[in-house]
């Protein structure tokens, strides 16, 4: 753990990745943004595991794979100019897990966003895919416009997935602002 230890969705997100994901793992980074997520799950996964790593911002994409290829860890990565709603179409499953920060690319286009519809469609093929055991976290950014109507409709989404078939927890710093990230992580069942 860093220096700032668990402080923010994200940090618990890796927390609960570096948890689960092993040697060999297929996994998804279904919102590249600066690469970090994708680093790490490249990292876990090693030479005989695999990541789809999905952005639609081609910047994004490009910083990724900067900065997968310095830490040595690209030949592991399928990086995909493309929404995660097309995940359906270049992954097969099962994957292991699943990974998504919602909102803007930070130090991008804030106006270029993620959207409930898209979003929906990703988690729900995303569910389809994930083996036994597997996880996906979700973080969400509710500070900008358009936010809070996808945290609500990813909020709904799992709630409503079967508890004899998903582990859902919503994960909330309490002494943060109200619009401060969040994650939610869902496991499947074994």
């Amino acid at each position: 753990m860093g220096a700032d230890g668990l402080r923010g969705a994200t940090a618990l997100s890796h927390l609960f990745l570096r948890e689960g994901v092993r040697e060999g793992n297929r996994v998804v980074d279904a919102t590249c943004g600066n690469g970090h997520d994708t680093l790490l799950l490249a990292e876990l996964v090693g030479g005989g595991g695999k990541v789809w790593g999905f952005d639609i911002q081609e910047s994004a994409i490009v910083a990724t794979s900067l900065l997968l290829e310095s830490a040595g860890c690209r030949d592991q990565v399928e990086l995909i100019h493309g929404g995660h709603e097309q995940l359906g179409s270049f992954v097969s499953g099962p994957v292991d897990a699943m990974v998504f920060n919602l909102g803007y690319l930070p130090g991008g286009d804030k106006s270029c966003v993620t959207h409930p519809r898209e979003t929906l469609a990703a988690l729900a093929r995303g569910a389809e895919l994930l083996s036994p055991g597997g996880r996906i976290c979700i973080a969400l950014y509710t500070g900008h416009p358009g936010a809070t109507e996808e945290a609500e409709a990813v909020d709904g989404w799992a709630a409503g997935l079967l508890p004899r078939e998903f582990h859902v927890w919503r994960c909330r710093q309490m002494n943060r602002s109200p619009v401060a990230p969040y994650l939610i992580l869902i496991e499947k069942g074994c």
